[in-house]
């Protein structure tokens, strides 16, 4: 469901709409940071997926699995200033496990500041399918289902594009 590259979200998104209403049949959105931390089943303490956003920005949210194994969501998916989320994490002074692309980018700043974060092996950084269809499963379980005309990709945040055009629209007043 997002966030991720736009024209990506845009394609995989008019795909599944299509399908779905062809077959009139419900959608699942996984948020794809969530499924990230889907990738860490069964870690103890907190998990933080962390993609690259670009700007010194991340897309993330915190997680951590409870005693029965469920995924529990402790902040939503958003985008955020990598420096403010560590402040963030900082403050919860608890052992934290990264994961996502944004490793590549961030880790050794993450690392550098945080006494009590870890960074998950890269193969477990990326989008994994098996995560993915673990998720929409147990959604699907729940009644977490929209239909294909109500789908809409979570962008998180406005293209650049979308931006630009604000600020030349901004300029001519």
């Amino acid at each position: 469901a997002g966030p991720g590259s736009f024209t990506g979200l845009r394609i995989g998104s008019a795909t599944a709409k299509g399908l779905g209403l062809a077959l009139d049949k419900p959608l699942v959105g996984i948020p794809t940071v969530e499924a990230l931390a889907y990738n860490l089943y069964d870690v103890n303490g907190l998990i933080c997926p962390i993609m690259d956003a670009r700007r010194n920005q991340v897309y993330t949210g915190l997680y951590r699995f409870d005693k029965s194994g469920n995924l529990v969501t402790e902040m939503e998916q958003i985008p955020m200033d990598v420096n403010e989320l560590i402040d963030l994490l900082l403050e919860k002074d608890e052992e934290v496990q990264f994961t996502g692309d944004g490793i590549q980018v961030y880790g050794s700043l993450i690392l550098s500041k945080m006494k009590h974060a870890c960074l998950a092996p890269a193969h477990l950084n990326k989008q994994r399918a098996g995560a993915v269809g673990a998720l929409a499963e147990k959604y699907y379980r729940e009644g977490k289902t929209v239909t294909a005309a109500e789908h809409q990709p979570e962008y998180l945040r406005v293209s650049q594009a979308e931006r630009e055009r604000a600020e030349r629209e901004a300029g001519k007043k």
